[in-house]
Parts: structure tokens; C-alpha cells; sequence
């Protein structure tokens, strides 16, 4: 598997591999589950985060077709529009990012949207439609807008999807989720390393599905019986099954394995989304608190805070055996805190 990941163009963007430790003190709360943290907060790129790994494999693409312009879109304070913009200015290209509003976050210079500016980002921000995240037409429409200012630049532009996972605009095939595959394999060298016994579950915060579908082709390749375990944070359950399991298999054609992942290897959890995408709750801030206080380690309120509040239920309601090994994925994204301050101020006493 790691051979064929090598015959994919890659550039150097992150410290791999990141870190992979236990829990000490989280782990002696839960009653001796362990429990360890892949620290992929620690990348290196833009303040970390998964989707820095995802980029080592699409800037390539966006070499080899001659762009000199990477647009993306997501919601105001995405990380992965901030890892984007990020990777685009190491190798000279210009970020333009289509940034939809989400819920009552102001679009004052703070958290990922101020790291942006100092990018130099090209921003747009947009209204995203009433009651959803991105309207599909809105965003055909900026989209439409972007590739056409652009091109009045006199440069070539790229349209890279958002979260790098589902192939689209110009990116024909899942190479974020090829990254995920190569990152299940260095979290398993890790984990071997660390312990006799494998990894029995990988529990992540899941957005756009290419972490998750990479996650389950590498599990299933090994076939060490790990289950990769989504915390949604927008979609229902039953639609975000069905496209990881879509980008699942084109990740498996893509590198030419047999279709292995089936559809009971997709686990995908959606009662933590609560209020809605990005929307700070009491269960959130006081995960975030508590994952600082016992461990020193900063989580973001809308992706890894979610993911940890649905953990920490999970062993309370006893979803784990006893003796499981669990790898709590930590995919950045920590400057959304502060966006958010008034959410802390408010659920968190002094």
C-alpha cells in the first residue's frame, strides 16, 4: 500500500508523522480505557490540521495544470480554507477563498479569518442561503463569479472542492482521502510500536468525508478489524454514509485495489451536531475545558470539540469494551476558538 501511495505526485508540507500519545489523565478518568490522541493539530502548516496532509497531494495537481490561482470555498471560519490559503503561498500561487456566513459569527478579522488576511487571501464572503450551510445555487454562482474574475486577471484558476475530499471543480480524483490512507498507515506503524495490541477504533470529528473514507480504505487494507468511527457535524447520518462510502470506493479504484470497504464499515454518528454546524453549546465548551485542564491540549469548538463530546457519552454509555484501544483523531482548527470567545465567557465560570 505504501508503494502505491509513493506513485502519487506529493509535495512537502507537514511534520510527519505527527505525534501519536496516550492519554494519560483522560484515560484514568474513563475508568483505565485507553485511550491516545493523533495530534494532527501538529502538521505544521497554518496552525495544523488534517487538511494540510490532504494538500501535499492536491497542490501537485494544481501544478500540473498550470494554475496560478486556487479557489475554495467553506464557511467563514473554515480551517480548511485557511490550509489552503496557506499551502497556495508557499508555492506562489494566489488563494481566493468564497467564504459563506454560518449562524450569528460576525465577519470581523478573528480566528481563521484574520490568519487569512494576513495571508493575503483573496476573500468573497457570501451569504450561504436561507437555512443551510451553502446553497447550492449560491455557491454555483460565486464559483461562476470567481473563475471569471480570474481568468479577466490573465491567469489560470483551479477549483479545488471543499475539504479537498469528493473530486470536483478540477480535482478528478479523492486525493485528500489518498492522504488519509497514508495517514492510517503511519498511525498503525505508531500504534504498533506503542502497544502489543491494535487499534481498535479511530473516532474523528467528519465534515466533508475524505478523512473518514481514507481512514476506512487503510483500515480495511490492513484488515486488523479497526473501525473508523465519524462524528458528523452537519450532515444526517444517512446521506454522510452513503457519500463516504462513494469516496471510500473511488479511493480504492484510484489506487487499483478491489472494492473491500462495504457499506457496514461506514460508521457515522449524527445526534452530537446538536443546534447545527459551528454552533458552540454548553457540552462543547465544557469538552474543550476539560480536555485543556486534564491534558494541556487545545480542541476546536466545531469540528474535535464535537468529536470529544460524543467520546467521552460513548464510554459513559458503555459503547466500548473494556479492554478497546481507541485513537481519538484530533484535526485542528484550534483558531476557531477565538471567533467564539462569547460562547466560552458564557457557558464557562472563571
Amino acid at each position: 500500500m505504501a508503494e502505491t501511495l509513493r506513485a502519487f505526485p506529493r509535495v512537502e508540507l507537514i511534520h510527519a508523522p505527527t505525534p501519536l500519545r496516550k492519554l494519560e489523565r483522560l484515560s484514568r478518568e474513563l475508568n483505565g480505557l485507553e485511550i491516545l490522541i493523533k495530534r494532527e493539530d501538529l502538521t505544521g502548516l497554518g496552525f495544523g490540521g488534517n487538511k494540510s496532509r490532504k494538500l501535499e497531494y492536491i497542490i501537485p495537481d494544481v501544478i500540473a495544470k498550470k494554475a496560478e490561482v486556487i479557489i475554495t470555498y467553506a464557511s467563514l471560519q473554515s480551517n480548511w480554507c485557511l490550509q489552503t490559503a496557506a499551502a497556495a503561498r508557499k508555492f506562489g500561487l494566489i488563494p481566493l477563498l468564497i467564504l459563506f456566513r454560518t449562524h450569528d459569527l460576525p465577519d470581523e478579522l478573528d480566528g481563521n479569518l484574520l490568519l487569512d488576511h494576513i495571508l493575503g487571501a483573496r476573500i468573497r464572503i457570501k451569504d450561504g442561503g436561507p437555512g443551510k450551510f451553502i446553497d447550492e445555487a449560491a455557491l454555483e454562482e460565486a464559483l461562476d463569479e470567481a473563475v471569471t474574475e480570474v481568468r479577466e486577471w490573465g491567469h489560470t484558476p483551479y477549483v479545488a472542492p471543499v475539504g479537498g475530499s469528493v473530486p470536483g471543480g478540477d480535482m478528478d480524483k479523492p486525493l485528500g482521502a489518498l492522504a488519509y490512507v497514508d495517514a492510517f498507515l503511519e498511525m498503525h506503524q505508531q500504534a504498533e510500536r506503542q502497544g502489543e495490541k491494535p487499534v481498535d477504533y479511530v473516532i474523528h470529528a467528519t465534515g466533508s468525508g475524505g478523512t473518514q473514507a481514507g481512514l476506512a480504505v487503510g483500515a480495511k487494507a490492513l484488515g486488523q478489524g479497526t473501525r473508523v468511527l465519524g462524528i458528523s457535524v452537519i450532515e444526517e447520518a444517512e446521506i454522510f454514509r452513503r457519500d463516504v462510502l462513494s469516496i471510500a470506493r473511488d479511493t480504492e479504484k484510484t489506487l487499483g485495489l478491489a472494492p473491500r470497504v462495504e457499506a457496514d464499515d461506514i460508521l457515522v454518528l449524527d445526534e452530537y451536531i446538536k443546534e447545527g454546524y459551528g454552533i458552540v453549546n454548553r457540552d462543547v465548551a465544557e469538552a474543550v475545558r476539560r480536555m485543556a485542564v486534564l491534558e494541556g491540549i487545545f480542541i476546536d469548538p466545531v469540528y474535535t470539540g464535537k468529536a470529544f463530546v460524543a467520546l467521552l457519552d460513548l464510554v459513559n454509555k458503555g459503547y466500548f469494551e473494556s479492554t478497546d484501544r481507541i485513537v481519538f483523531l484530533h484535526t485542528g482548527g484550534t483558531p476557531a476558538l477565538f471567533p467564539n470567545k462569547s460562547r466560552f465567557t458564557e457557558f464557562l465560570p472563571g
